[in-house]
């Protein structure tokens, strides 16, 4: 089985990769990190952002597959997608910080795994600094 993580060079992604990174290892599975970069991001950047996720596996020792979104791909699609190719066990998000007004409206990428999803998906947040 695997753990899905998707990851982007941000509070967020990192906070949720270190989230995935945890529970692959309480549950000695594989992650399986999906890298998307930011909006209006280069291609330089999507390849920075996957050699930070590699560096960051790298040091936890934890078995893992990285992959990159082509620009333009539907992120909550190809998690849920990585996910069930995967017979995943979880999938693992980071969420904004919102305003209390944004707090009535989740990011549509995030409410769309959270409602859409087959297994187990953890939402973290950044810690506040």
């Amino acid at each position: 089985m695997a753990i899905v993580v998707g990851f982007i060079a941000t509070a967020e992604g990192r906070a949720a990769l270190d989230a995935g990174i945890v529970e692959a290892q309480r549950r000695s599975d594989r992650l399986l990190v999906i890298v998307h970069g930011t909006r209006g991001g280069d291609e330089a950047e999507v390849d920075r952002t996957v050699d930070e996720a590699r560096d960051l596996l790298e040091a936890s020792g934890v078995g893992h597959d990285v992959r990159h979104l082509q620009r333009g791909s539907d992120v909550a699609e190809a998690l849920m997608g990585a996910a069930e190719e995967a017979s995943a066990d979880l999938i693992v998000i980071g969420l904004r910080r919102r305003s209390p007004l944004g707090k009535l409206i989740l990011g549509s990428n995030a409410q769309r795994i959270l409602l859409d999803a087959s297994c187990p998906v953890l939402a973290v947040k950044p810690e506040q600094a």
